[in-house]
């Protein structure tokens, strides 16, 4: 299971000196320390990648959690920055440098901050921030993608959709992430018989593809409320009659998970009408990029969620699932949480160390219990607060000596 994935530990040596990609925040303000720091016993190396826009201020963040959490569990990280995106383009002109992607395969995870911006909108399409992302997940071989959509009690207001309809919702989006349109063969543009310029895609799955996604999601299920909805559109398309053959097909290993499907137009629609109904999600590339986005929304904001990519060996991907936000890069004004959370991800699905993982998910409700409020997700009655200041708060909780007992 990719979840579960045993990494080894490396250390990484930069590979070429680089000028910083971004200007360097002020250090957070100093934090008195409720509970001591644990002797390391563990050493994990960790790739950062900022990116764009506001990439490098919720990093900046997180970083500083990620390594108190650490410390407060034995654990200590060695971080190493590196360009891609926007600002690999601006640096060595290409998205994803050969140099980015060897220090991510070599170390134990990596923590993506968030790419694109208007600036690169109209390159070629190898000259896009976008291009680079799918360059990195297809050379760290990850194929599965989780994307969690709860919503919190603290938030539940925030949500577009009534009280009663988005209380207590909690599912999984497991996205299938290597395969299927937006990478199947034959693509491109050409000319039909009446001379028109036409653009095609294919939408092509193997066997071993769909039965290893499945496999994941089947696991993931096990370990949460023992159901799984296939999400396809069997009822039209070959690859999905195939993907339904697969899932149904793997099912008899996993007597325990009760196993359902749905086609996809049903399943947009459900998830907007009775959320709670769903436990684990599987599906496909493209369906998953539309479904997790439009789960996202259930929760109230795009910036409070994380995601996890995972392969059969190797470091996983961890990342925000909102973009890069230039509107209000630079101003102190993102939400750092989902980023704060993906590092929590990390630290359960990519290294195992759910105690640390458990600090940094326990520090967010604490932080949003007391009222502290980015503006995405600020209410009356609450406190509003910047990125830095958000992450400061969530320090002080990380560091709670009351919140590492829960």
């Amino acid at each position: 299971m990719a979840a579960s994935i045993q990494l080894n530990v490396r250390s990484i040596k930069a590979p070429f000196n680089l000028t910083p990609v971004h200007k360097q925040w002020p250090k957070p303000s100093r934090i008195s320390c409720a509970a001591a720091a644990a002797t390391p016993t563990k050493r994990y190396s960790i790739t950062l990648l900022p990116g764009d826009g506001i990439g490098p201020e919720i990093i900046f963040v997180t970083k500083n959690v990620l390594k108190l959490a650490g410390s407060l569990e034995g654990i200590e990280f060695s971080f190493q920055e590196m360009p891609m995106g926007g600002a690999a383009l601006d640096l060595t002109g290409v998205p994803l440098p050969e140099e980015t992607l060897s220090a991510a395969k070599k170390a134990d995870a990596i923590l993506l901050g968030a790419i694109g911006g208007y600036k690169w909108d109209k390159n070629e399409k190898h000259l896009k921030p976008e291009t680079g992302l799918l360059q990195l997940r297809e050379g760290l071989k990850v194929f599965a993608n989780l994307r969690p959509a709860t919503v919190l009690p603290q938030l539940v207001d925030s949500s577009t959709l009534k009280k009663d309809v988005a209380e207590g919702v909690d599912l999984m989006v497991v996205r299938e992430l290597t395969g299927g349109i937006y990478f199947g063969k034959p693509r491109g543009f050409g000319i039909n018989e009446k001379g028109e310029d036409i653009g095609f895609n294919t939408e092509v799955y193997a066997t071993h593809e769909i039965d290893r996604i499945a496999r994941v999601a089947f696991e993931i299920a096990r370990k949460r409320r023992g159901q799984l909805c296939s999400v396809d559109k069997a009822n039209v398309l070959e690859a999905s009659m195939l993907w339904r053959k697969r899932v149904a097909a793997i099912a008899s290993e996993y007597p325990d998970v009760e196993l359902s499907h749905m086609y996809v137009d049903n399943a947009a629609m459900q998830l907007v009408r009775y959320p709670k109904q769903f436990d684990t999600i599987v599906t496909n590339n493209i369906f998953g990029d539309i479904l997790s986005d439009e789960a996202s929304m259930i929760t109230g904001s795009i910036g409070m969620l994380p995601s996890a990519s995972l392969g059969e060996s190797g470091p996983g991907l961890f990342e925000p699932i909102h973009g890069s936000a230039p509107d209000i890069a630079g101003q102190d004004k993102a939400n750092p949480l989902a980023t704060i959370l993906s590092a929590a991800m990390l630290l359960k699905y990519g290294l195992g160390e759910e105690n640390a993982a458990k600090r940094i998910e326990n520090a967010v409700l604490d932080t949003l219990n007391k009222g502290f409020r980015t503006g995405d997700i600020h209410s009356a009655g609450n406190k509003l607060v910047g990125c830095k200041e958000m992450g400061e708060e969530v320090l002080k909780s990380v560091d709670s000596p009351i919140l590492a007992a829960i």
